[in-house]
């Protein structure tokens, strides 16, 4: 059993998700936002790392999954984007979590099955995966889809590193 904390960040908006994660079933334990101050930018990562820290603290996840930044056409949104990530991995790097990185293209791929799916199509899959009575908020969902993403990656690994200790002499033990 491992205890997933996802984060979706941003500079106006960080989502996160907790979900248990037994073999192949996922259940869900919490999710939300934290939204920064429309003041200056230190203020706004210190928000994120405060939040992330409580969070941190409260759950006690096991692991820690975070989406990685793109380069969309603006720049300056993306540096702002990466600001905030750095802010959200010091607080897992200080509980002493691992940290694990994922593309939108894998995360999406991992929950819809097309690394090309919209926010809506992402909402409602987590919906299903976590049996959720409803759709989560759109950031919190983006961070539920994080964490279901490092569940399923770290499970085809624990899988193919069963197979590969099955495997004697090239060929697979029965």
């Amino acid at each position: 059993m491992a205890l997933i904390l996802g984060i979706d960040p941003g500079s106006r908006i960080t989502g996160y998700g907790l979900v248990d994660h037994v073999g192949s079933k996922f259940s869900y334990v919490g999710s939300g936002c934290i939204r920064t101050p429309d003041t200056c930018l230190a203020d706004k990562l210190d928000t994120i790392f405060s939040g992330i820290s409580e969070i941190i603290l409260q759950y006690k996840p096991d692991n820690f999954a975070i989406e990685q930044v793109f380069m969309a056409h603006n720049p300056d949104s993306a540096l702002k984007l990466g600001q905030a990530r750095g802010s959200a991995i010091v607080a897992a790097s200080q509980a002493k979590l691992p940290v694990f990185e994922y593309s939108a293209r894998q995360i999406k791929q991992a929950v819809v099955g097309s690394g090309a799916a919209d926010k809506s199509q992402v909402q409602h899959m987590v919906q299903q995966i976590l049996k959720l009575t409803g759709k989560p908020q759109a950031d919190a969902a983006d961070a539920l889809a994080v964490a279901i993403c490092h569940g399923n990656t770290n499970q085809s690994l624990i899988n193919m590193a069963g197979v590969a200790k099955k495997t004697v002499r090239g060929r697979l033990r029965r």
